[in-house]
């Protein structure tokens, strides 16, 4: 090898991608964080991490690949056994005139190389990636997860290991085992890895006469894995209790409880509920990924007007912005994105939440307690004495709640709340049948946002598409608009789990009161006069969000169609 590893700077700075202050500027970051100068360069977004591996790749005098499309053929991939690729964080890339490309993520490291040779028993030949693409290159081509699949820990639990009973295996958890001791414990750990590392948002474990079957929510969309013996159940259920510290003794009533854990140095809450079924307990674990709620505004997918519009409301002194719309649609994220938007050290932000889902750095998060009494209406009134600009109050559930909500709107406080309505108009009569006086619904509501999350094309394997006339009809589309749509389908690959879908965003129909509405609201007019009125105003009901979406060619009709009402 030609030079030294540190000359990949010289290179950038030699094809004009760095200047001396920003190479600088990154060592010092260096020095702060303990990162690898390459990390701290792409931290401060001077170099894309291709540049970087490309230059690297040059200094050391090597070849450098992509393999964020690369499918490598599974002849190439038996070369290299899986056990082998993760531990050394390699993957085969291809054969050349009998040469093996080993794809490795640090030049310098000969000790690896030799060990490969020496595994392998092949003449290899080193090329350079970066670890975050290599390791999504392993999941891709040989199964999920980091440390190994939860296929092959569930092979440890054949007929072979009879004597292995539940008692038994329930004792080793309770005894907090090593993991290598007890397989158990690292099921129970391979099997959250395994859900965050594809995206799964739910992990369902649910107990059936003969078998446990394990689903992961994908998308919004349900994805069977696994489907451990039944025999494992007792042990599985006692070792998420624990992790959650919840009393395993207690079988007969419901249970909540709170697992974190730390995985890639990205940190994970996961939401478990226990709950008594039939055939045992069936347990649910809500993964909360704390990156999900640091999405900004501009990210959630708002159209150019309704994003100034939103900007606008959030920053009214006072009244009340509900958000609405079913379970899993979003709503949680579209008001931790505002109230990150406002949360600067001049504003008091004070939340009561029904539980506390992600914990937010500068503001005050108060969790419901019904053992104790601790309603989100005895906390509102609490609140008001902490003296804050804006209040966020988890869920408007009863007439209580609405009433305190209303009353702090008029006394000065900015409120942001969720209701369970399908439309935006609806959210008006709501609050009418829950018990609210019309000319207080008036006077403090300031807009009503209802959404939904519609899943997106995968980019990797995006094409042009041609919807059935059955759709476009449906989207209330001319056939003249369809034919000048991009609209495009995902043919399914190894990104996207073969769906066609990858990622989601939000559709949203977004109502602001005016004058004529809140006369509306006033006369206890129907929610239909209200849609109609909002509809002059200029409103975008969720059907006509969703067909732009479809039409720029973000998802398709079908997802759109699928997740909201039309004719």
């Amino acid at each position: 090898m030609t030079k030294s590893r540190g000359d990949f700077t010289e290179i950038l700075i030699k094809k004009g991608i760095l200047s001396e202050e920003q190479i600088a500027e990154a060592r010092a970051l260096q020095q702060q964080t303990g990162a690898k100068l390459q990390d701290a360069l792409i931290k401060l977004g001077y170099a894309s991490q291709e540049e970087i591996m490309s230059a690297i790749a040059e200094a050391a005098g090597m070849k450098s690949v992509s393999l964020e499309d690369a499918l490598i053929p599974p002849t190439v991939i038996e070369m290299v056994p899986e056990s082998v690729a993760r531990e050394n964080i390699v993957i085969p890339y291809n054969v050349e005139n009998g040469v093996l490309l080993i794809v490795i993520s640090d030049p310098s490291d000969y000790e690896t190389i030799e060990k490969l040779t020496f595994i392998l028993n092949k003449e290899i030949q080193p090329v350079l990636a970066s670890k975050d693409q290599i390791i999504e290159a392993i999941n891709k081509h040989y199964g999920q997860t980091e440390t190994e699949s939860v296929d092959s820990v569930l092979a440890e639990f054949t007929d072979t290991q009879i004597d292995f009973t539940e008692t038994e295996a329930t004792k080793a958890v309770q005894a907090g085992m090593e993991e290598s001791e007890a397989p158990i414990i690292k099921l129970c750990n391979l099997i959250i890895l395994e859900a965050i590392s594809l995206r799964g948002s739910d992990i369902h474990i649910e107990p059936f006469e003969d078998r446990i079957r394990i689903r992961y929510r994908i998308d919004g969309i349900m994805v069977e894995r696994d489907s451990p013996p039944r025999r494992l159940l007792a042990p599985m259920i006692s070792r998420f209790k624990i992790m959650a510290s919840m009393d395993i003794s207690e079988k007969r009533r419901p249970q909540d409880g709170r697992i974190k854990m730390t995985t890639n140095n990205k940190h994970f809450d996961l939401r478990v509920s226990a709950l008594p079924t039939n055939h045992g307990q069936s347990i649910v674990m809500r993964v909360l990924d704390r990156a999900n709620i640091q999405v900004s505004v501009k990210d959630l997918g708002f159209a150019e007007d309704d994003y100034k519009r939103f900007l606008n409301i959030i920053k009214r002194p006072n009244g009340i912005f509900l958000v609405t719309g079913p379970t899993g649609s979003g709503k949680t994220t579209t008001l931790y994105s505002a109230i990150n938007e406002m949360n600067r050290p001049d504003k008091k932000i004070i939340t009561a939440e029904d539980p506390v889902e992600y914990y937010l750095p500068g503001i005050s998060q108060c969790e419901v307690k019904h053992k104790i009494g601790l309603t989100f209406a005895k906390i509102i009134k609490s609140m008001l004495r902490q003296a804050p600009n804006i209040i966020l109050v988890g869920e408007i559930r009863d007439h209580e709640t609405a009433e305190i909500a209303v009353q702090a709107s008029l006394t000065g406080h900015l409120v942001f709340s969720t209701l369970h309505t399908n439309d935006a108009p609806s959210a008006i009569t709501r609050l009418n049948d829950i018990g609210v006086a019309p000319f207080l619904t008036a006077s403090s509501v300031i807009a009503v946002l209802a959404q939904r999350l519609v899943r997106l094309v995968c980019p990797k394997c995006k094409e042009p598409d041609k919807p059935p006339a059955h759709e476009i009809k449906a989207a209330g589309l001319t056939p003249a608009q369809a034919q000048s749509s991009n609209f495009t389908r995902g043919r399914g690959c190894g990104n996207c789990n073969h769906t066609g879908y990858r990622g989601r965003k939000g559709i949203y129909e977004m109502m602001r009161m005016s004058n004529v509405i809140r006369e509306l609201t006033f006369n206890r007019e129907p929610a239909q006069a209200i849609r109609r009125q909002a509809r002059i105003a200029g409103m975008r009901t969720l059907l006509e969000d969703g067909v732009n979406k479809a039409v720029a060619g973000m998802t398709t009709l079908e997802e759109v169609l699928s997740s909201c009402h039309h004719e």
